[in-house]
């Protein structure tokens, strides 16, 4: 009885904070979602709201290009996230692979916002990228390198590489050096080691870093709107407009509720078509 007793009780603050802060607002924001304006003070109950979004090219155009650029930023953040998670669990040692570690952790210790004006001052017209190219000679003129789509990718990469960074780190560490030795004692060269041997003993860690960058660049607010202006297109935007702009909260809630589910299916797809489980990976990765 003690034990189940104390068992409850560390339970109770994490089973608060999902009912408080998750499950509750989840489902009044599915609540609101159905709730349809008849006339002032008076609503109904209804699929207005979710027909209004497929009923509006607009609608879901912006979440298929927020969703496809959100995929595209996560595979180039593995594909730049791998060799560096690779380089400090297998190669770099003692202090140095603790520097590293240390140097992807920096750029958090302040805020996202402040991240990305520095980007914005590196982009703009007369930033540091456009400054350095004409003092090389190679353009004639300054450049503007924000308010497009390759700004914005280089944003969601920069504020979600530590996320795939981390978990890959944390799964390479547990590979055993002698399976990657034994691998080219067999006559294996570096990419059938990578193929047969790290990417699948990497692979929770990669599904794990994926799930996390895409749910963090499909849900980002701050990145688009300052690095893509604010005709990036970015489903978040069409969510706070409904909210703030136009005080649709029931419009707002479907299509808050609708990021939610349409991610869900999209990070279902991916752990189908990798074989993974989410158990597993949040176990593993």
């Amino acid at each position: 009885m003690n034990r189940r007793f104390g068992f409850y009780l560390l339970l109770a603050p994490l089973v608060v904070w999902l009912g408080a802060l998750i499950i509750i607002p989840h489902i009044d924001l599915f609540l609101t979602s159905l709730s349809v304006k008849v006339r002032p003070r008076v609503y109904e109950i209804g699929l207005d709201n979710y027909s209004a979004f497929f009923g509006e090219p607009l609608y879901w155009n912006t979440f298929a290009r927020t969703a496809l650029m959100s995929v595209s930023a996560t595979a180039l953040t593995l594909i730049i996230g791998f060799p560096i998670a690779y380089y400090i669990a297998k190669l770099a040692q003692g202090r140095f692979r603790a520097t590293l570690f240390v140097l992807c952790l920096l750029p958090f210790w302040v805020s996202e916002l402040v991240r990305t004006f520095g980007w914005m001052i590196l982009l703009r017209e007369t930033g540091v990228v456009s400054s350095a190219l004409q003092w090389l000679g190679l353009t004639s003129g300054p450049i503007e390198f924000l308010y497009n789509d390759a700004a914005i990718m280089v944003g969601l990469v920069y504020t979600s590489m530590l996320f795939m960074v981390v978990p890959l780190v944390t799964t390479l560490d547990s590979l055993d050096n002698s399976y990657i030795e034994a691998g080219y004692d067999l006559g294996g060269n570096s990419f059938a080691v990578l193929r047969e041997i790290v990417i699948p003993h990497a692979k929770p860690g990669i599904v794990s870093g994926c799930i996390i960058v895409f749910m963090l660049s499909l849900g980002n607010y701050l990145t688009p709107i300052l690095l893509g202006g604010k005709d990036s297109l970015w489903f978040t935007q069409q969510i706070y407009a409904q909210f703030i702009t136009r005080f649709n909260w029931e419009q707002g809630s479907a299509f808050g509720f609708l990021l939610l589910i349409l991610s869900s299916l999209i990070v279902w797809g991916g752990l189908k078509l990798t074989g993974q489980t989410l158990s597993k990976t949040v176990g593993q990765g």
